[in-house]
């Protein structure tokens, strides 16, 4: 089981780190591309992988490129609560468009196949 869930948590990955700039998915998006089910699971990726503090943090590892968590919305195309203010602005700088507090998704859902 372990191991089923590190190889779905690796797509999950995957996928986020795909997304272009200037474009989003939901959780629900991103678990129904990599087969899944459980847009919590997503979320739980993010919230252990996703950079929230800082845009410079380097690993160690040769393949390690960073997290664009910032692109990964809710349902109906509001921010998580939490990193509201951090997560509008990054997305403010990739032109992604807003109506009040929600991306407007019908302008910038990525598919996960289209080019950005």
């Amino acid at each position: 089981m372990a191991e089923a869930e590190a190889r779905v948590d690796e797509q999950i990955l995957a996928c986020v780190r795909s997304i272009p700039r200037g474009r989003v998915m939901t959780y629900g998006d991103v678990a129904e591309y990599v087969g899944s089910n459980a847009p919590r699971q997503v979320g739980r990726v993010l919230s252990e992988y996703g950079d929230t503090d800082s845009d410079d943090v380097l690993d160690d590892s040769p393949h390690w490129q960073p997290l664009p968590w910032h692109r990964v919305l809710r349902a109906d195309g509001r921010c998580a609560p939490h990193l509201f203010l951090r997560q509008r602005a990054l997305l403010l700088l990739e032109g992604v468009p807003f109506r009040g507090d929600r991306v407007l998704l019908r302008e910038c859902r990525w598919d996960g196949v289209s080019p950005g």
